[in-house]
């Protein structure tokens, strides 16, 4: 990631058929996670709810810090609200 930032960047979409990519690239990022760790979505134009899914287990998952979800699709935000309201390890950034 630019600015020397621990994270990820995704595009296209985020559906079963990229799954195993997305939660290959979430597995690297709680590998790495040092505090706070980003994940950029401006490109990214859909995401199911088992893609967000797999972002909340992950976060839920560090020991210690946030993810900072930056421009991500807007169902991000409303799934995560729905299904995980309150969840601080996870720091939506429009």
């Amino acid at each position: 990631m630019p600015g020397g930032r621990s994270g990820i960047r995704a595009r296209g979409e985020i559906s079963a058929l990229t799954r195993p990519s997305w939660e290959q690239a979430l597995s690297e990022l709680a590998r790495r996670h040092a505090g706070v760790s980003y994940v950029e979505l401006s490109d990214v134009v859909f995401i199911d709810v088992a893609g967000v899914t797999a972002l909340a287990v992950t976060a839920m998952t560090l020991p210690d810090g946030r993810v900072v979800v930056e421009n991500p699709p807007p169902q991000l935000p409303r799934v995560l609200e729905m299904f995980w309201p309150g969840l601080d390890r996870i720091e939506v950034a429009l």
